[in-house]
Protein backbone atom coordinates (compact mmCIF):
# COMPACT_ATOMS: atom_id res chain seq x y z
CA UNK A 1 0.00 0.00 0.00
CA UNK A 2 1.15 3.37 -0.90
CA UNK A 3 2.36 5.76 1.91
CA UNK A 4 0.95 8.85 3.21
CA UNK A 5 2.08 12.33 1.82
CA UNK A 6 -0.99 14.65 2.97
CA UNK A 7 -2.45 14.26 6.03
CA UNK A 8 -5.06 16.30 7.79
CA UNK A 9 -6.01 16.25 11.26
CA UNK A 10 -8.66 18.14 13.28
CA UNK A 11 -7.74 21.54 10.67
CA UNK A 12 -10.08 24.40 11.05
CA UNK A 13 -9.63 28.30 10.32
CA UNK A 14 -11.42 31.14 11.54
CA UNK A 15 -11.83 34.42 10.25
CA UNK A 16 -13.12 37.48 12.33
CA UNK A 17 -15.65 40.06 10.60
CA UNK A 18 -15.22 43.42 11.37
CA UNK A 19 -12.06 43.32 13.66
CA UNK A 20 -10.35 46.68 14.63
CA UNK A 21 -7.38 47.72 12.10
CA UNK A 22 -3.81 47.32 12.76
CA UNK A 23 -2.70 50.69 12.21
CA UNK A 24 -3.91 54.34 11.20
CA UNK A 25 -3.24 56.60 8.53
CA UNK A 26 -4.11 60.24 8.75
CA UNK A 27 -7.33 60.15 6.91
CA UNK A 28 -8.61 57.48 9.34
CA UNK A 29 -7.59 59.97 12.87
CA UNK A 30 -9.22 63.16 10.78
CA UNK A 31 -12.62 60.64 10.18
CA UNK A 32 -12.51 59.38 13.92
CA UNK A 33 -12.38 63.02 15.04
CA UNK A 34 -15.32 63.52 13.04
CA UNK A 35 -17.30 60.70 14.52
CA UNK A 36 -16.50 60.97 17.92
CA UNK A 37 -19.34 62.92 19.26
CA UNK A 38 -21.69 60.30 17.82
CA UNK A 39 -20.69 57.40 19.13
CA UNK A 40 -21.85 55.52 22.08
CA UNK A 41 -19.13 56.05 25.51
CA UNK A 42 -16.72 54.83 22.71
CA UNK A 43 -18.10 50.96 22.12
CA UNK A 44 -15.99 49.35 19.58
CA UNK A 45 -17.40 47.37 16.74
CA UNK A 46 -18.38 44.28 17.68
CA UNK A 47 -16.51 41.16 16.08
CA UNK A 48 -18.00 38.03 14.57
CA UNK A 49 -16.12 35.51 13.70
CA UNK A 50 -16.73 32.88 11.20
CA UNK A 51 -15.22 29.46 10.80
CA UNK A 52 -14.45 28.68 7.14
CA UNK A 53 -13.27 25.12 7.94
CA UNK A 54 -14.32 23.31 11.32
CA UNK A 55 -12.47 19.64 12.38
CA UNK A 56 -11.69 18.40 9.03
CA UNK A 57 -9.38 15.49 8.49
CA UNK A 58 -8.46 13.52 5.88
CA UNK A 59 -5.39 11.81 4.33
CA UNK A 60 -4.09 11.33 0.70
CA UNK A 61 -1.76 8.42 -0.24
CA UNK A 62 1.40 8.57 -2.77
CA UNK A 63 -0.18 9.04 -6.76
CA UNK A 64 -3.90 9.39 -5.49
CA UNK A 65 -5.35 12.50 -7.31
CA UNK A 66 -8.29 13.21 -5.84
CA UNK A 67 -11.32 15.82 -5.66
CA UNK A 68 -12.62 19.03 -3.61
CA UNK A 69 -15.95 19.69 -4.40
CA UNK A 70 -18.86 21.66 -2.84
CA UNK A 71 -20.77 24.77 -3.00
CA UNK A 72 -18.58 28.52 -3.35
CA UNK A 73 -18.03 29.44 0.14
CA UNK A 74 -17.76 25.77 0.75
CA UNK A 75 -13.99 25.43 2.17
CA UNK A 76 -12.38 24.04 -0.32
CA UNK A 77 -10.12 27.43 -0.94
CA UNK A 78 -9.51 27.77 2.14
CA UNK A 79 -8.28 24.38 2.83
CA UNK A 80 -5.80 24.40 -0.52
CA UNK A 81 -4.50 27.37 1.50
CA UNK A 82 -3.75 25.38 4.54
CA UNK A 83 -1.71 22.41 2.79
CA UNK A 84 -0.27 25.58 0.79
CA UNK A 85 1.46 26.74 3.92
CA UNK A 86 -0.24 30.19 2.62
CA UNK A 87 -2.60 30.56 5.31
CA UNK A 88 -1.73 29.10 9.21
CA UNK A 89 -5.03 27.03 10.53
CA UNK A 90 -6.68 28.12 13.60
CA UNK A 91 -6.64 24.45 15.09
CA UNK A 92 -5.36 21.04 14.07
CA UNK A 93 -2.27 20.34 11.95
CA UNK A 94 -1.85 19.12 7.89
CA UNK A 95 1.67 17.22 7.70
CA UNK A 96 2.79 17.32 3.97
CA UNK A 97 5.44 14.88 2.81
CA UNK A 98 7.39 16.07 -0.71
CA UNK A 99 7.98 19.39 -2.73
CA UNK A 100 4.87 21.08 -3.22
CA UNK A 101 3.38 23.05 -6.01
CA UNK A 102 0.80 25.08 -5.90
CA UNK A 103 -2.17 26.35 -8.68
CA UNK A 104 -4.19 28.17 -7.10
CA UNK A 105 -3.88 31.63 -8.38
CA UNK A 106 -3.19 31.46 -12.06
CA UNK A 107 -1.09 34.77 -13.16
CA UNK A 108 1.22 34.72 -9.71
CA UNK A 109 4.01 37.27 -10.15
CA UNK A 110 3.22 38.58 -13.60
CA UNK A 111 3.64 42.20 -14.23
CA UNK A 112 2.31 44.43 -16.84
CA UNK A 113 5.32 46.12 -17.93
CA UNK A 114 7.27 42.96 -18.06
CA UNK A 115 7.66 41.47 -21.69
CA UNK A 116 5.80 37.86 -21.68
CA UNK A 117 9.73 36.10 -21.65
CA UNK A 118 10.49 37.87 -18.37
CA UNK A 119 7.32 37.04 -16.97
CA UNK A 120 8.12 33.59 -17.96
CA UNK A 121 11.06 33.80 -15.78
CA UNK A 122 9.66 35.86 -12.70
CA UNK A 123 6.79 34.14 -12.50
CA UNK A 124 8.91 30.54 -13.03
CA UNK A 125 11.05 31.61 -9.94
CA UNK A 126 8.15 32.63 -7.95
CA UNK A 127 6.64 29.60 -8.29
CA UNK A 128 10.10 27.72 -7.53
CA UNK A 129 11.75 26.85 -10.55
CA UNK A 130 15.62 27.33 -10.73
CA UNK A 131 16.64 29.71 -14.10
CA UNK A 132 17.73 26.54 -15.91
CA UNK A 133 14.79 24.80 -15.28
CA UNK A 134 12.76 27.32 -16.95
CA UNK A 135 15.14 27.88 -20.05
CA UNK A 136 15.50 24.19 -20.50
CA UNK A 137 11.30 24.24 -20.86
CA UNK A 138 10.68 27.61 -21.81
CA UNK A 139 10.04 26.48 -25.99
CA UNK A 140 7.79 23.87 -24.22
CA UNK A 141 5.85 26.38 -21.75
CA UNK A 142 5.81 28.99 -25.20
CA UNK A 143 4.38 26.07 -27.28
CA UNK A 144 2.06 25.15 -24.71
CA UNK A 145 0.12 28.65 -24.65
CA UNK A 146 0.40 29.23 -27.85
CA UNK A 147 1.53 33.13 -27.74
CA UNK A 148 5.04 32.80 -29.58
CA UNK A 149 4.54 36.06 -31.85
CA UNK A 150 3.65 38.08 -28.81
CA UNK A 151 6.20 36.87 -26.09
CA UNK A 152 8.76 39.79 -26.71
CA UNK A 153 5.50 42.17 -25.57
CA UNK A 154 5.09 43.96 -22.72
CA UNK A 155 2.16 41.82 -20.79
CA UNK A 156 0.43 45.07 -20.85
CA UNK A 157 -0.57 44.47 -24.10
CA UNK A 158 -1.81 40.99 -23.60
CA UNK A 159 -5.15 40.30 -23.67
CA UNK A 160 -6.85 38.82 -20.79
CA UNK A 161 -6.88 35.47 -22.00
CA UNK A 162 -3.34 35.26 -23.40
CA UNK A 163 -2.39 36.20 -20.12
CA UNK A 164 -3.79 33.21 -18.32
CA UNK A 165 -2.98 30.61 -20.69
CA UNK A 166 0.52 31.92 -20.13
CA UNK A 167 0.37 31.68 -16.90
CA UNK A 168 -0.86 28.22 -16.77
CA UNK A 169 1.48 27.08 -18.97
CA UNK A 170 4.75 28.21 -16.79
CA UNK A 171 2.46 26.76 -13.30
CA UNK A 172 1.77 23.53 -15.45
CA UNK A 173 5.63 22.59 -16.24
CA UNK A 174 6.55 22.53 -12.60
CA UNK A 175 7.36 19.19 -11.45
CA UNK A 176 6.53 18.75 -7.88
CA UNK A 177 5.68 15.49 -6.07
CA UNK A 178 1.82 16.96 -4.96
CA UNK A 179 0.34 19.44 -6.98
CA UNK A 180 -2.53 21.69 -5.47
CA UNK A 181 -4.85 22.77 -7.87
CA UNK A 182 -7.70 25.13 -7.63
CA UNK A 183 -10.00 26.29 -10.90
CA UNK A 184 -7.46 26.64 -12.94
CA UNK A 185 -8.53 23.95 -15.58
CA UNK A 186 -11.14 27.25 -16.20
CA UNK A 187 -8.69 29.40 -18.09
CA UNK A 188 -9.18 30.20 -21.78
CA UNK A 189 -11.34 28.45 -24.29
CA UNK A 190 -12.75 25.40 -24.65
CA UNK A 191 -9.90 23.99 -26.95
CA UNK A 192 -6.96 25.56 -24.39
CA UNK A 193 -9.17 23.82 -21.40
CA UNK A 194 -9.14 20.23 -22.99
CA UNK A 195 -5.04 21.03 -23.54
CA UNK A 196 -5.02 21.68 -19.82
CA UNK A 197 -6.95 18.63 -18.75
CA UNK A 198 -4.62 16.49 -20.81
CA UNK A 199 -1.64 18.03 -19.19
CA UNK A 200 -3.22 17.63 -15.66
CA UNK A 201 -3.21 13.88 -16.88
CA UNK A 202 -0.17 13.43 -17.94
CA UNK A 203 0.85 14.82 -14.76
CA UNK A 204 -1.12 12.20 -12.72
CA UNK A 205 -0.40 9.31 -14.78
CA UNK A 206 3.44 10.10 -14.12
CA UNK A 207 2.73 8.92 -10.20
CA UNK A 208 2.60 12.22 -8.67
CA UNK A 209 -0.30 12.95 -6.10
CA UNK A 210 -2.67 15.88 -6.90
CA UNK A 211 -5.38 18.03 -4.85
CA UNK A 212 -7.90 19.26 -7.64
CA UNK A 213 -10.61 21.61 -7.03
CA UNK A 214 -12.82 22.58 -10.00
CA UNK A 215 -17.08 23.07 -10.23
CA UNK A 216 -16.36 21.24 -13.70
CA UNK A 217 -17.85 17.50 -12.64
CA UNK A 218 -16.90 15.85 -15.72
CA UNK A 219 -13.26 16.83 -15.41
CA UNK A 220 -13.61 15.70 -11.85
CA UNK A 221 -15.07 12.63 -12.84
CA UNK A 222 -12.31 12.11 -15.66
CA UNK A 223 -9.63 13.07 -13.49
CA UNK A 224 -9.84 11.88 -10.01
CA UNK A 225 -10.23 8.67 -8.33
CA UNK A 226 -11.90 9.76 -5.06
CA UNK A 227 -13.19 12.64 -4.49
CA UNK A 228 -14.16 15.22 -0.81
CA UNK A 229 -17.36 16.68 -0.46
CA UNK A 230 -16.87 19.71 0.86
CA UNK A 231 -20.21 21.32 2.91
CA UNK A 232 -20.28 24.21 5.02
CA UNK A 233 -16.30 23.81 6.01
CA UNK A 234 -16.49 20.19 6.98
CA UNK A 235 -16.18 17.04 4.74
CA UNK A 236 -19.40 15.80 4.49
CA UNK A 237 -18.91 12.69 2.52
CA UNK A 238 -16.02 11.29 0.89
CA UNK A 239 -15.41 8.16 -1.47
CA UNK A 240 -14.88 7.13 -5.06
CA UNK A 241 -15.18 10.26 -7.63
CA UNK A 242 -18.46 8.56 -9.31
CA UNK A 243 -20.36 8.28 -6.15
CA UNK A 244 -19.56 11.34 -4.27
CA UNK A 245 -19.82 13.59 -7.68
CA UNK A 246 -23.90 12.10 -8.26
CA UNK A 247 -24.45 12.42 -4.79
CA UNK A 248 -23.42 15.98 -5.60
CA UNK A 249 -25.47 16.68 -8.38
CA UNK A 250 -28.59 15.02 -7.08
CA UNK A 251 -28.79 17.05 -3.97
CA UNK A 252 -28.01 20.61 -6.06
CA UNK A 253 -30.60 19.94 -8.60
CA UNK A 254 -33.27 18.94 -6.14
CA UNK A 255 -32.24 21.87 -3.70
CA UNK A 256 -34.05 19.53 -0.99
CA UNK A 257 -34.07 16.48 1.39
CA UNK A 258 -35.17 13.34 -0.22
CA UNK A 259 -38.60 12.39 1.02
CA UNK A 260 -40.62 8.89 1.61
CA UNK A 261 -43.59 8.31 0.06
CA UNK A 262 -44.92 5.97 2.37
CA UNK A 263 -45.83 9.07 4.34
CA UNK A 264 -48.36 10.07 1.61
CA UNK A 265 -52.25 10.14 3.26
CA UNK A 266 -54.73 9.74 0.32
CA UNK A 267 -57.76 7.44 -0.15
CA UNK A 268 -56.63 5.96 -3.68
CA UNK A 269 -57.79 3.17 -5.35
CA UNK A 270 -54.03 2.70 -6.99
CA UNK A 271 -50.38 4.49 -5.88
CA UNK A 272 -46.63 3.98 -6.98
CA UNK A 273 -44.97 3.42 -3.67
CA UNK A 274 -41.16 2.54 -4.11
CA UNK A 275 -38.79 2.28 -7.16
CA UNK A 276 -35.14 0.36 -8.08
CA UNK A 277 -32.54 -0.76 -10.52
CA UNK A 278 -33.24 -4.26 -10.34
CA UNK A 279 -30.31 -6.80 -9.72
CA UNK A 280 -28.25 -3.96 -9.48
CA UNK A 281 -25.00 -4.73 -7.87
CA UNK A 282 -24.34 -1.43 -6.36
CA UNK A 283 -24.97 -1.19 -2.74
CA UNK A 284 -27.87 1.54 -3.07
CA UNK A 285 -30.94 0.14 -5.79
CA UNK A 286 -30.79 3.23 -7.28
CA UNK A 287 -27.24 4.16 -8.26
CA UNK A 288 -26.54 2.57 -12.09
CA UNK A 289 -23.03 1.80 -12.22
CA UNK A 290 -23.81 -0.12 -15.60
CA UNK A 291 -23.83 0.75 -19.94
CA UNK A 292 -25.22 -2.75 -20.58
CA UNK A 293 -29.07 -4.35 -19.17
CA UNK A 294 -30.66 -2.71 -17.26
CA UNK A 295 -34.24 -3.56 -14.90
CA UNK A 296 -36.26 -0.79 -13.36
CA UNK A 297 -38.77 -1.49 -11.33
CA UNK A 298 -41.92 -0.03 -9.91
CA UNK A 299 -44.14 -1.13 -7.07
CA UNK A 300 -47.53 -0.12 -7.20
CA UNK A 301 -50.78 -1.08 -4.59
CA UNK A 302 -54.15 -1.21 -6.48
CA UNK A 303 -57.30 -1.30 -3.52
CA UNK A 304 -59.64 -1.96 -6.72
CA UNK A 305 -59.11 -3.99 -9.93
CA UNK A 306 -57.82 -2.42 -12.97
CA UNK A 307 -59.40 -2.72 -16.24
CA UNK A 308 -58.28 -0.79 -19.67
CA UNK A 309 -55.46 0.34 -17.69
CA UNK A 310 -52.20 2.73 -19.09
CA UNK A 311 -49.13 3.26 -17.37
CA UNK A 312 -46.58 6.05 -18.91
CA UNK A 313 -43.39 6.15 -17.56
CA UNK A 314 -40.15 9.12 -18.27
CA UNK A 315 -37.01 9.95 -17.66
CA UNK A 316 -35.49 13.51 -17.02
CA UNK A 317 -32.53 14.97 -16.93
CA UNK A 318 -31.16 17.44 -13.69
CA UNK A 319 -31.99 20.37 -16.12
CA UNK A 320 -35.97 18.67 -15.96
CA UNK A 321 -35.18 17.93 -19.84
CA UNK A 322 -37.62 15.18 -21.26
CA UNK A 323 -34.33 12.26 -21.79
CA UNK A 324 -36.84 9.40 -22.44
CA UNK A 325 -40.63 8.08 -22.34
CA UNK A 326 -43.14 5.55 -23.18
CA UNK A 327 -46.63 3.85 -22.47
CA UNK A 328 -48.40 0.57 -22.12
CA UNK A 329 -52.28 0.52 -22.46
CA UNK A 330 -55.10 -2.04 -21.74
CA UNK A 331 -53.63 -3.56 -18.42
CA UNK A 332 -55.99 -5.97 -16.62
CA UNK A 333 -55.21 -6.25 -13.07
CA UNK A 334 -56.60 -7.39 -9.86
CA UNK A 335 -56.16 -5.56 -6.83
CA UNK A 336 -53.05 -6.49 -5.07
CA UNK A 337 -48.96 -5.24 -5.06
CA UNK A 338 -47.65 -5.53 -8.18
CA UNK A 339 -44.30 -4.74 -9.70
CA UNK A 340 -44.71 -2.62 -13.24
CA UNK A 341 -40.47 -3.61 -14.66
CA UNK A 342 -39.15 -2.04 -18.00
CA UNK A 343 -36.37 -4.06 -19.37
CA UNK A 344 -33.86 -1.39 -21.10
CA UNK A 345 -30.63 -3.33 -23.38
CA UNK A 346 -28.79 0.19 -21.86
CA UNK A 347 -29.17 3.68 -20.53
CA UNK A 348 -25.84 5.09 -21.92
CA UNK A 349 -26.26 8.45 -20.22
CA UNK A 350 -23.94 10.81 -18.74
CA UNK A 351 -22.97 10.39 -15.40
CA UNK A 352 -25.35 12.66 -13.26
CA UNK A 353 -28.99 12.44 -11.04
CA UNK A 354 -31.73 11.75 -13.19
CA UNK A 355 -35.55 11.48 -12.09
CA UNK A 356 -38.22 8.90 -12.74
CA UNK A 357 -42.21 10.01 -13.87
CA UNK A 358 -44.36 7.04 -13.44
CA UNK A 359 -48.15 7.13 -13.89
CA UNK A 360 -51.20 4.91 -13.69
CA UNK A 361 -54.58 5.45 -15.67
CA UNK A 362 -58.09 4.19 -15.97
CA UNK A 363 -60.51 4.49 -18.51
CA UNK A 364 -62.18 7.06 -15.89
CA UNK A 365 -58.80 9.00 -15.87
CA UNK A 366 -56.04 9.42 -13.45
CA UNK A 367 -55.00 6.92 -10.55
CA UNK A 368 -51.69 7.77 -9.72
CA UNK A 369 -48.64 9.97 -10.68
CA UNK A 370 -44.98 10.19 -8.76
CA UNK A 371 -42.12 11.81 -9.31
CA UNK A 372 -39.85 8.98 -7.84
CA UNK A 373 -37.64 9.78 -4.95
CA UNK A 374 -34.75 9.40 -4.78
CA UNK A 375 -33.59 10.00 -7.72
CA UNK A 376 -31.29 7.83 -10.18
CA UNK A 377 -27.46 8.19 -9.87
CA UNK A 378 -25.70 7.06 -12.88
CA UNK A 379 -22.68 6.47 -11.76
CA UNK A 380 -20.44 5.02 -15.13
CA UNK A 381 -17.20 5.95 -16.30
CA UNK A 382 -17.63 9.43 -18.31
CA UNK A 383 -16.72 8.85 -22.38
CA UNK A 384 -18.48 12.02 -23.29
CA UNK A 385 -16.68 15.71 -23.58
CA UNK A 386 -14.29 16.49 -21.25
CA UNK A 387 -16.29 20.25 -20.63
CA UNK A 388 -19.78 20.06 -19.23
CA UNK A 389 -21.28 22.80 -21.94
CA UNK A 390 -20.42 19.90 -24.82
CA UNK A 391 -20.79 16.58 -22.96
CA UNK A 392 -24.88 16.44 -23.72
CA UNK A 393 -26.99 14.11 -22.24
CA UNK A 394 -25.92 10.71 -23.46
CA UNK A 395 -22.58 8.68 -22.70
CA UNK A 396 -22.27 6.48 -25.57
CA UNK A 397 -18.66 4.69 -26.22
CA UNK A 398 -17.10 5.40 -29.82
CA UNK A 399 -13.82 4.54 -31.20
CA UNK A 400 -12.45 6.86 -33.98
CA UNK A 401 -9.81 5.70 -36.65
CA UNK A 402 -8.75 8.44 -39.65
CA UNK A 403 -8.62 6.45 -42.84
CA UNK A 404 -6.47 8.02 -46.04
CA UNK A 405 -7.18 7.57 -49.42
CA UNK A 406 -3.66 6.83 -50.08
CA UNK A 407 -4.49 3.70 -48.07
CA UNK A 408 -7.39 2.98 -50.27
CA UNK A 409 -9.89 4.01 -47.35
CA UNK A 410 -11.73 6.68 -48.26
CA UNK A 411 -15.53 5.49 -47.45
CA UNK A 412 -17.06 8.48 -48.96
CA UNK A 413 -16.15 7.26 -52.35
Amino acid sequence: MSEIVIKGEGLGKRYRIGERERYLALRDLLARAVTAPFRRNGQRRSIEEMWALRDVSFDVRQGEVVGLIGRNGAGKTTLLKILSRITRPTTGYAEIHGRVGSLLEVGTGFHPELTGRENVYLSGAILGMRKTEIARKFDEILAFAGVERFIDTPLKHFSTGMQMRLAFAVAAHLEPEILLVDEVLAVGDIEFQKKCLGKMQDVSKSGRTIVFVSHQLNQIRRLCERVLWVDGGQIREAGPANQIVGAYESEMSSGAALVSRNGKQKAARAQFTRWSIQGSPMEQSFILGTTGPVKIGFEVVLTAPLRLGLHGIALYNSDRNLVWGTEVNNLELPSGTHSFVHNLPSLPLRPGPYTWRVSLLDEHGLLDDWQCVPEMLVATEPVTHSNDEWAGVLNIPETFSVLSQSDGGNEFA
